[in-house]
């Protein structure tokens, strides 16, 4: 069975879906692996890595997209990447299903077996395979280090004999995954940490790391069974925005986490909420290639509002290419060893199997997820 591994072309995309650690035990595992030419060099990782690792590079990517089994990459395929695909190939990346019914019918129209990575289950089993949770844990680091380096103070109290400062106060929406790392990140930097979530049950979480968990009743609210914030009402985002007030004009920082899986981001901070802050204040909107928490946000801009700098960079994973690329590496590793039968040397297709039901889009020329077929 071969694998290949097409170099991203996404613009600002750093990350490698696979590197050579993987490919190691790949190739351990009975299989053969193919990558692009310099597919891993924007994350650090050279080709000779992976010839040393036991993958063959190849530096024609369509004879690669053609000539391959199993694909295994980060971005969804272009329309261009799909029409080489060969008729029962496997293809695993981020797909984003609820919003790319066309390239999901197209998938399904080439034959192909499409795994998409975001639709991985919650479960324990499954964890090990989670890329939202994985790169997410990064993105959370990363945009308390976009807010270091953009406002115009210190995050630690500091006491000098010219007088102490004050710590920086910083406001984290959200405490999903990338909030409980901004969360820890932020209070590992020596600042005054509040933070928000619409599920009460997560304020243990926050306060074990440090930070003050704002109480907003906002009625029931609960998570779905993947652990997800629910959807809130209009009444309840108004609650919400009442509620948090008070805390957004107090923060030097302010980071916002909350997306809705395959829907659009939640509207937060609103413009009036952005004019209480002080100038010098940063928000970085987390949420801003899905539709932006921040009213103002602009994808891939810092824009200034009267003094108040809104972060609306995407693909925060990327700015840390190298840990992103070995963690998302790990989860595509997992998936196929999870499921790559030894003695039959070849991939096994339970789709009773409870994580493949849940992401195998479609297989055998039309989609099977139950999900997407009845959007």
């Amino acid at each position: 069975m071969l694998i290949g591994v097409p170099k991203e072309t996404i613009a600002g995309e750093l990350r490698a879906p696979l590197v050579p650690a993987s490919v190691k035990k790949l190739v351990k595992l009975g299989l053969e692996v193919a990558v692009e030419a310099s597919m891993g060099e924007a994350a650090g990782f050279a080709d000779a890595a992976y010839v040393e690792a036991g993958a063959r590079i190849e530096a024609d990517r369509a004879a690669l997209l053609s000539a391959a089994d199993l694909v295994l990459r980060i971005r969804k395929p272009s329309d261009e990447d799909v029409a080489l695909l060969k008729a029962g190939a496997m293809h695993a990346s981020l797909l984003d299903p609820f919003n790319e019914r066309g390239l999901i019918d197209k998938l399904a129209a080439k034959g192909v077996t499409a795994i998409s990575m975001e639709m991985v289950p919650r479960s324990t089993r499954a964890q090990k395979m989670d890329v939202l949770s994985s790169q997410a844990n990064l993105a959370g680091y990363v945009t308390v280090m976009l807010a270091a380096r953009q406002i115009n103070k210190i995050f630690p109290m500091m006491m000098t004999p010219a007088g102490t400062i004050s710590p920086a106060r910083v406001f984290i929406i959200g405490a999903g995954v990338a909030g409980l790392q901004a969360i820890a990140t932020a209070k590992r930097l020596g600042a005054r940490v509040d933070a928000f979530d619409t599920r009460p049950v997560v304020a243990e979480q926050v306060q074990s790391l440090g930070a003050k968990f704002l109480e907003i009743d906002l009625g029931d609210t609960g998570q779905t069974d993947q652990g997800y914030a629910r959807e809130l009402t209009p009444e309840q985002l108004e609650k919400q925005r009442e509620g948090m007030k008070a805390a957004i004009a107090q923060a030097d920082v302010v980071i916002t986490t909350a997306q809705v899986f395959g829907r659009p981001a939640p509207r937060i901070v609103g413009a009036d909420m952005v004019a209480g802050m002080r100038p010098g204040s940063v928000i970085v909107d987390m949420a801003v290639e899905t539709g932006g928490n921040v009213e103002g946000s602009k994808v891939g801009e810092v824009v200034d509002v009267n003094g108040v700098k809104i972060i609306g960079l995407g693909n925060l994973p990327s700015e840390v290419a190298q840990n992103a690329s070995e963690m998302f590496s790990a989860n595509l590793f997992n998936l196929v060893d999870e499921f790559w039968d030894a003695e039959a040397q070849s991939f096994g297709l339970d789709l009773e199997d409870d994580i493949l039901k849940s992401c195998v889009i479609t297989h055998d020329g039309a989609i099977v997820n139950e999900t997407i077929k009845n959007l």
